[in-house]
């Protein structure tokens, strides 16, 4: 409570303040004591909009609701955003055929849902000295997905013991 009655004494050492009302209209310069009575009188708050103008411009307005509607701005425009999501789907360079093609339709089913799919291949022990086995596996799930539904972000790459690849989906018109 102190700090807002530190507030309104440091306005009012500024003489006078531009003051626009509740509607929007501007009411011209008037000095700060009479702001704050106006204020009252139709009990609002006296908000101090442009602190650097000469003169200051404050605004009558009810601050809570005020700031209860940048609030609901806030998360309507949040609700219409979409969230790109990074998936992953992980593989052996030993994968069986089926299984090759299970994986690819859950890929496929990521992409069309709008999120970016991270696919890896681990490998284990011996299966190192054969990492062309695994980026055959890669180049296999492009050419079961088609070139219609994704864009290649990254393509095959080794990093330690994984080699993967990054997909996004097209964009939609």
């Amino acid at each position: 409570m102190a700090s807002k009655s530190l507030k309104i004494n440091e306005m009012i050492k500024v003489r006078d303040v531009r003051l626009i009302d509740d509607l929007g209209e501007q009411l011209g310069v008037v000095p700060t004591i009479q702001a704050l009575a106006m204020a009252k009188e139709k009990g609002l708050d006296l908000v101090e909009v442009s602190p650097n103008a000469n003169p200051p411009v404050c605004k009558l307005i009810d601050y809570g609701k005020y700031k209860y509607e940048t609030e609901r701005k806030n998360r309507e425009s949040k609700k219409k955003q979409k969230q790109v999501r990074l998936k992953e789907i992980r593989m052996q360079p030993k994968i069986e055929s089926h299984d090759l093609a299970f994986k690819t339709k859950h890929i496929l089913d990521f992409l069309e849902e709008g999120n970016k799919v991270k696919v890896t291949i681990r490998f284990r022990g011996r299966e190192l000295a054969h990492t062309e086995i695994g980026r055959d596996v890669l180049l296999k799930v492009l050419a079961n997905l088609g070139e219609e539904t994704h864009v290649v972000e990254r393509p095959p790459t080794m990093e330690g013991r994984f080699m993967y690849m990054m997909l996004n989906p097209k964009a939609r018109k």
